[in-house]
């Protein structure tokens, strides 16, 4: 059983070294940049707290689950930004929580056009809970109930940048170190890696009235040994208190990975709900009944003189 259990392990961390995107994803990503790039700590110019759960692939067995929350905001000067992000992610017996600290710097710091490089120091716990699991025989004395655990460090770098209060872009490498990881072997044979995930982001608000703006946004993901992957998205805000859209995510096996709606209500002046649903559309769509998000926003400060009401992508997202 134990040799089971082994080969399990070694097949679980080659398919997540080899095959698939090891950090977990967000179909709100453009209301949770922090967790993307950690030079845009700062960027939306007030202190403000996001939250998030994600359960994908409703109704599959040990299918992921994500839960977040990050802090960011200016400190001491407009041009500098601190952030705080942590989050948990459980993938059937697989339990990985990160830790990370973010600074950022605006470089240009003008009117029409701010560029922001960003710095960030991570830790990560990867462990797998065998205690959780449910041996084929009851009473099985060769599974042990124990949960194992290591921890792991890395460093991140982004840029992220503001045009005309009406654009911005970034890129970013949330972690850039490769650190071994899995378990090893009595032969300190190295099962995995982790491996370096880029991120491009772009978007705008595009005003079509008075009290109707379009804002498209794009993810773009690479990993290496995984397929190229990009989050394709179109909202429409109407009157700077609700916003609904569509995105469109690359991948899967065919046709993309997934069709996502998404609604953003605006309920206070300091506080937004966010929901998302995403239609699965690789093979798995028989097996699940598609992924869930729901997404809590708090403003610390309320932005005066009606900033609030400005067409700006630091605080609209």
């Amino acid at each position: 059983m134990k040799k089971l259990i082994f080969s399990i392990a070694l097949l679980m961390a080659a398919f997540v070294s080899l095959n698939a995107q090891q950090e977990g994803q967000f179909t709100q990503f453009m209301y949770n940049k922090l967790y993307l790039n950690p030079a845009y700590a700062g960027a939306r110019g007030i202190p403000s707290l996001t939250a998030i759960y994600r359960s994908q692939w409703i109704g599959f067995d040990g299918a992921p689950q994500s839960m977040l929350a990050s802090f960011n905001g200016p400190f001491l000067s407009p041009r500098v930004g601190v952030g705080v992000t942590v989050s948990h992610m459980k993938i059937g017996l697989q339990r990985d929580f990160r830790a990370s600290v973010a600074y950022s710097y605006d470089m240009v710091a003008q009117e029409a056009f701010s560029l922001r490089i960003g710095l960030s120091g991570s830790l990560r716990s990867l462990g797998f809970a065998y205690n959780e699991a449910t041996p084929l025989q009851s009473g099985d004395q060769s599974v042990e109930d124990q949960r194992i655990n290591d921890f792991y460090g890395n460093v991140g770098a982004g840029v992220y940048g503001t045009i005309m209060e009406r654009y911005y872009f970034g890129v970013s490498v949330p972690h850039m170190y490769s650190n071994a990881i899995g378990i090893v072997n009595s032969n300190a044979l190295t099962l995995a890696k982790e491996s370096q995930h880029f991120y491009g982001m772009a978007g705008a608000i595009l005003p079509l009235s008075e009290d109707i703006n379009l804002m498209p946004a794009i993810l773009l993901k690479y990993v290496k040994n995984a397929p190229f992957d990009a989050d394709i998205n179109v909202n429409l805000d109407i009157r700077r208190k609700f916003t609904a859209g569509v995105s469109y995510r690359l991948g899967g096996d065919g046709t993309g990975d997934s069709v996502d709606l998404l609604a953003f209500w605006q309920i206070a002046p300091q506080f937004g709900v966010g929901a998302a649903y995403d239609f699965t559309l690789s093979n798995l769509k028989d097996y699940n009944a598609g992924s869930i998000e729901v997404l809590l926003q708090y403003d610390l400060k309320q932005v005066k003189n009606g900033k609030k009401k400005m067409s700006n992508p630091r605080f609209f997202m």
